[in-house]
C-alpha cells in the first residue's frame, strides 16, 4: 500500500516516519495507511527519503517551517529513536534554526510523539526488566521540545506492539487520527511555551565542526 502524499508542503500536521523496515510494519504501516488522503497532513519517510543516510538540512527545515504540528512517529529502538531519526535531529535541529539566541523557528509549534515498544507496558515499570516507567525514557524528547521552544504533547505510545492484534492496532490507529484533529485544538487551548535561551558554546550536540 502506498504512503501519504509528500505533496502540500503548506500542511499543518508535518509527519516525520522513521521505520528502518517499513515494508515489514504493522503498527506504523497501519498509522500511515490511516492518514492516507488527508488533506491537512504532510508525511516524509526518512528512510525512503534517506537510505544513504545524507539528508537535505534545507528542505527538512523548509518543511518545518511550514507544520503547526510536527509529529514523530517511530518504533521504540535501545530505549530511543532509530539510527535515521537521531541523526534528523542531529543536523537539522542546528544551533541559530532551533535553539540559540537566534534560534527560534521552531517557537510555538507542538512536538507529538507516537511510538510503539516491544515491551509491554508492566516491563516499562519499576517492576519491570526495564526497571523504570517509560515517561523516563521519554525525557530526551521531553527536553528537546523545550530547548527548540514547543511543546511536547501527550505521547501516543503502543506497547506490546509485536503481539497486538489486527483489532488493537486498528483501534490504535483510529486514535492517531482522532489525535491529529483534537491535538491541534488542545495546544491552543494551553500557555505559549516558553523557550530558553541557551548560549552557542553549550550546544547539546557537536555540529558545523565544532568540537565538544
Amino acid at each position: 500500500m502506498p504512503l501519504p502524499p509528500q505533496s502540500d508542503p503548506a500542511a499543518p500536521v508535518l509527519i516525520l516516519a522513521a521505520h528502518p523496515d517499513l515494508a515489514h510494519s504493522r503498527v506504523t504501516r497501519a498509522l500511515l495507511s490511516a492518514v492516507h488522503g488527508q488533506p491537512h497532513v504532510r508525511v516524509r519517510d526518512l528512510y525512503a527519503l534517506y537510505p544513504d543516510y545524507s539528508i537535505d538540512v534545507h528542505a527538512e527545515k523548509e518543511a518545518l517551517r511550514a507544520a503547526k504540528l510536527l509529529v514523530w512517529l517511530h518504533p521504540m529502538h535501545w530505549y530511543g529513536m532509530p539510527a535515521l531519526m537521531k541523526l534528523w535531529v542531529d543536523e537539522v535541529l542546528s544551533v541559530g534554526f532551533a535553539y540559540g539566541s537566534s534560534g527560534h523557528a521552531l517557537h510555538g509549534k507542538d512536538l507529538w510523539l507516537v511510538m510503539s515498544t516491544g515491551g509491554s507496558q508492566h516491563a516499562y515499570s519499576p517492576e519491570g526488566y526495564n526497571h523504570h516507567p517509560v515517561e523516563e525514557f521519554l525525557l530526551p524528547y521531553a527536553q528537546t521540545a523545550a530547548l527548540c521552544g514547543m511543546r511536547f504533547v501527550p505521547p501516543l505510545l503502543l506497547h506490546s506492539a509485536q503481539k497486538a492484534s489486527d483489532e488493537e492496532i486498528q483501534a490504535h490507529a483510529r486514535r492517531f487520527v482522532e489525535g491529529l484533529t483534537e491535538v491541534p485544538h488542545w495546544c491552543d487551548l494551553q500557555p505559549e511555551p516558553a523557550q530558553e535561551e541557551v548560549p552557542n558554546e553549550d550546544r547539546p550536540a557537536s555540529q558545523e565542526g565544532v568540537p565538544v
